[in-house]
């Protein structure tokens, strides 16, 4: 039977029997990047310096990418068993930091006298919509992936797999093309309170979007390489649907109420 075919033992034939530390540079790598955002982000809007800010923006952006690149394939192998219930952990501190957003957000509205605020042009309600059938289709398509290399079809998990990072590409390339006409219409994350809150939300989930894909390029890599581990796109499946779920805050709150 070829390797295509075969079936995977439950750990995904990497699974170690007992635990150990594992040392590594990306995670180091990947927190660097963060800070650089954050640091291009106040050069941007507390210290004016445009130019500065992208640099650093773009730096950032590297780090962060590779990092996620760099440990995906670093942990593709180890699989410890623990990978899936640390994700849950890191989803619940990655909520957290969605309901400060929201908060933020919500009592900004309602202490407001009129919403949205003066100066806010039209916000498109279709393209939205759109986005969030692509996600939603995008968290089936992964789904069936991880169902079928459980089944131990790789060839067809690779084939859904790739839907799933099409799907997720199209979502960024929608959400950028709707920044990008907004900007142009002179509607910036430095308008009003609406404008820093929609471009601070949207863009937050954006950038998970980003660590989404980055994890399933990168495994796509490791796969492609013959390194298959179903604990592991266990736990990236589970990440990419939170990614979807918060989404629908977003669309809601943001767009429609």
């Amino acid at each position: 039977m070829s390797n295509d075919a075969g079936a995977l033992p439950a750990g995904g034939g990497h699974e170690a029997a007992h635990a150990h530390w594992d040392w590594s540079v990306w995670p180091f790598v990947a927190s660097m990047g963060v800070l650089a955002l954050a640091l291009a982000f106040m050069l941007n809007f507390v210290y004016h310096q445009g130019f500065a800010a992208a640099i650093v923006a773009g730096m950032g952006a590297v780090l962060v990418v590779s990092g996620v690149v760099g440990w995906t394939n670093e942990s593709m192998g180890l699989g410890e068993g623990l990978s899936y219930g640390a994700m849950g952990w890191f989803i619940l501190a990655e909520a957290m930091i969605f309901v400060a957003f929201f908060v933020s957000y919500w009592l900004m509205r309602l202490e407001a006298p009129f919403w949205p605020p003066e100066s806010t042009p039209p916000i498109p309600r279709v393209l939205p919509l759109v986005m969030t059938a692509v996600l939603v289709t995008s968290s089936f398509t992964i789904q069936y992936a991880e169902t079928l290399l459980h089944r131990g079809d790789r060839a067809g998990f690779r084939t859904w797999l790739l839907v799933t990072i099409v799907l997720g590409a199209s979502f960024l390339g929608m959400s950028g093309y709707e920044w990008n006409h907004l900007i142009h219409g002179g509607f910036t994350i430095a308008t009003n309170v609406f404008g820093t809150s929609f471009f601070s939300i949207t863009g937050f989930h954006g950038g998970h979007v980003i660590v989404g894909l980055s994890i399933f390029l990168a495994g796509l890599y490791a796969v492609s390489r013959g390194k298959y581990s179903l604990g592991f796109w266990r736990t990236a499946g589970l990440y990419w649907h939170f990614v979807d779920i918060i989404w629908f805050f977003v669309v809601s709150q943001i767009y429609f109420w």
